[in-house]
């Protein structure tokens, strides 16, 4: 008994097909079988494509119209009978409802199979069914004369480039997937049924067979010598009327691109080829890529591309691909008008790292515009800016631009060492967080005149020359507010335009004054939230007391200026009733006298006792464990004993100054 979904094919059946290793049909094998209705008869073939567990086992065998059974019956030398029209009709060799519609024939043909006796059962049963997307027509598999390219040879020559890492592909995973296609690949189906396209250079002789020429002269003078006929002329002669699928001739673009199919080894392909870098998408790493490198082994003898670097594909918030008839896909120019073209481009690239698919929400775009803006204001308020031409530089300005250029040449660096591995949205965010986090936040802040105030010419134009080194840094990404800002930094020549300046920054970074210079951000960071737990205006002043040591003197008039302190001093022991916070083994502390409602800071700081104290307990529980402290790594172990250290010393700080509020 043989289950279908098809049963208008019955009539192309040329075997039945059952898996040798089911126990149900081995009394089949060996066997031949009859077809309903047509009554030929045919084979019992074996092979473990058939699902035992699917339907009964049996599976009918139509090569001409399944593309499964077509390998089917390749394997097995079966007989393929093309039973359809082009039009979707029966054909003559049906030998049955000829000239009827196959969904008319599959009606009809349910009837009289019940109506001879040969009908167990219909039942409804839910198929994948492939339409056309430009006809919505259900798809038919049907067997054609088409031209193929043997692809053998040109899958060897392309695997190992690719395998040695002499094209190397980023991220690297891909090479599994294109390994996996040269090692199981089909001949190329090259010719396609268009009326566009590079029409298929053969003509076929009147006679049979056929000729392969690049002009219609060259055709007809090779037809005449085959064929032995002088008299022949090109009304003889019938050129195919299929397209080359579009592939075939993409895949020579990199050499045709310096023209070196037409005119081979000229001065363009000899000084350009190979080129460096292919920018494409996973999807087409066989249609494209690998073609690509077959076609530049095979006819040039090296690779096209020394790198290639994979996009990842844009998908909708539910991870579905964008589409017309889905209806999913956003129109760009709406959101370039939305958040800017700059604003696309950035939300876009943050969010897309190498290879990895981008779930698409306008809320990046949104941070796009938003860092726009951020590159802008940060401009206007430079701009801004009264210039003094016989001011001093302030100490915190001095520190400042230290700091940051030393800042800046260490981003530099690790952004050209991301963009070597092309690893470009992390190359991106560094020089984000280098312009949002430590230009605008803490440079500016740290140099920026009292409100009425000029500034400095020498600060405001090492500020400038920082601000063009940061416009050089994002112009990859953002090209056009970059060069509208850089044109507008200075008077400019005719022409000139940031994107072919020559950059390069020092390579000098002063690391131990950078690292020193995070424990000063720490420092402010700190006063900045015991201003905001107290409620205390950022107009009153501070002082911020010392115990021991003080591991920030270097940074003194920057804390002072950028946290408003009166003064920095060292004491043994802090005042009563100061918050006081810990950086790294140094306890600060902030005098608070009359500037806090007492209980309610009494209050805050108990519940953060008891958190502290609980914390403190699951990690002395950990340490106690004997099985934990033998098993686990000594570098697991170390953060254990220095979470339990850091805990008690701000339980020890929280308890001291509980009690120093409560005498108050």
């Amino acid at each position: 008994m043989v289950a279908t979904t098809r049963p208008e094919t019955i009539m192309g059946d040329t075997a039945m097909c059952i898996n040798p290793n089911d126990p149900k049909n081995q009394h089949l094998k060996g066997k031949k079988v009859i077809v309903p209705l047509v009554n030929r008869v045919i084979p019992v073939i074996e092979d473990d494509y058939v699902d035992i567990e699917f339907g009964t086992g049996c599976l009918k065998v139509t090569p001409a119209h399944d593309v499964n059974d077509y390998m089917l019956g390749e394997k097995y030398n079966l007989p393929s009978i093309d039973i359809f029209n082009d039009n979707g009709t029966l054909s003559e060799a049906a030998g049955l409802y000829v000239g009827q519609d196959r969904f008319d024939v599959r009606k009809q043909i349910e009837k009289d199979l019940e109506a001879a006796g040969l009908l167990e059962k219909v039942e409804a049963y839910t198929n994948k069914v492939g339409y056309s997307e430009r006809t919505n027509v259900v798809i038919e598999p049907k067997l054609s004369m088409q031209w193929f390219l043997k692809m053998e040879h040109m899958a060897q020559i392309a695997l190992e480039p690719v395998m040695n890492d002499d094209i190397k592909f980023y991220p690297p995973k891909y090479k599994n997937t294109y390994r996996h296609w040269m090692e199981n690949i089909k001949d190329w189906c090259i010719s396609r049924q268009l009326w566009w396209g590079h029409r298929i250079p053969a003509y076929f002789l009147p006679e049979g067979g056929y000729v392969v020429a690049v002009t219609e002269e060259e055709a007809l003078k090779k037809a005449q010598e085959k064929t032995g006929n002088p008299a022949l002329t090109m009304a003889d002669l019938r050129q195919d009327e299929d397209c080359l699928d579009t592939w075939f001739s993409s895949w020579l673009w990199p050499i045709s691109l310096f023209d070196g199919i037409n005119n081979p080894g000229n001065e363009e392909i000899k000084y350009y080829y190979p080129t460096s870098d292919l920018v494409t998408g996973p999807d087409i790493i066989f249609f494209w890529v690998a073609r690509m490198i077959m076609a530049g082994y095979e006819y040039e003898g090296k690779m096209p591309f020394k790198n290639v670097y994979f996009t990842g594909i844009v998908r909708d918030k539910i991870g579905r691909k964008m589409s017309k008839s889905l209806g999913n896909s956003p129109d760009p120019l709406d959101l370039i008008a939305q958040y800017g073209a700059d604003g696309v481009r950035m939300g876009m690239m943050l969010a897309a790292p190498a290879g990895n698919d981008i779930l698409f929400d306008e809320s990046l775009c949104e941070q796009g515009r938003n860092f726009n803006n951020k590159i802008w204001n940060a401009f206007r308020l430079i701009k801004g800016w009264e210039i003094d031409e016989t001011a001093s530089v302030p100490e915190a300005s001095q520190k400042a631009i230290h700091w940051f250029e030393s800042k800046q040449n260490e981003v530099a660096a690790e952004v050209a060492d991301l963009f070597g591995k092309y690893r470009l949205s992390e190359a991106l965010m560094a020089v984000y967080k280098l312009f949002w986090d430590e230009f605008s936040s803490w440079y500016l802040e740290m140099i920026k005149p009292a409100y009425g105030q000029p500034i400095s010419r020498s600060v405001y134009s090492t500020t400038l020359c920082f601000f063009d080194n940061l416009l050089k840094l994002l112009h990859p990404f953002m090209p056009f507010i970059t060069e509208e800002l850089w044109q507008q930094m200075y008077e400019r020549e005719e022409g000139e335009s940031i994107m072919v300046q020559y950059f390069k920054l020092d390579t000098y970074v002063d690391v131990p004054y950078v690292r020193q210079f995070e424990v000063a951000k720490e420092v402010i960071a700190n006063i900045r939230s015991i201003r905001l737990q107290k409620n205390i205006a950022q107009k009153e002043e501070l002082e911020l007391q010392i115990l021991g040591t003080n591991p920030v003197a270097e940074f003194t008039a920057v804390i002072k200026k950028m946290a408003n302190l009166s003064e920095l001093t060292s004491v043994e022991t802090k005042a009563e009733g100061a918050a006081s916070f810990m950086v790294g083994t140094t306890e600060f502390a902030v005098p608070l006298e009359n500037m806090i409602d007492v209980e309610a800071e009494i209050a805050r700081m108990e519940a953060e006792l008891k958190h502290k104290e609980g914390f403190l307990q699951g990690v002395m529980k950990k340490l106690s464990n004997e099985k934990f402290v033998n098993n686990a790594p000594a570098a697991v172990l170390d953060l254990e004993r220095k979470k339990q250290a850091d805990a008690e010393s701000i339980i020890a700080s929280l308890k001291e100054s509980i009690a120093a509020l409560r005498k108050q």
